[in-house]
């Protein structure tokens, strides 16, 4: 399965939402289902504002 997401930038997106402390030692298994329900809405806000950036250009 190809990978939709960077690890990067899911550890980034942690980090914003205020769970990267919980994940640094890469194990996801960690956070709670509410967190893991902010990271992929913030992923989907993040591509959804990539996407309307490069529609413009």
């Amino acid at each position: 399965m190809a990978r939709i997401m960077s690890d990067r930038t899911k550890y980034e997106l942690a980090e914003e939402l205020g769970f990267g402390h919980k994940v640094k030692d890469g194990d996801w298994g960690n956070i709670t289902t509410r967190e893991a329900g902010l990271l992929v809405k913030a992923a989907v806000a993040k591509a959804e504002e990539m996407m309307a950036h490069s529609n413009r250009q």
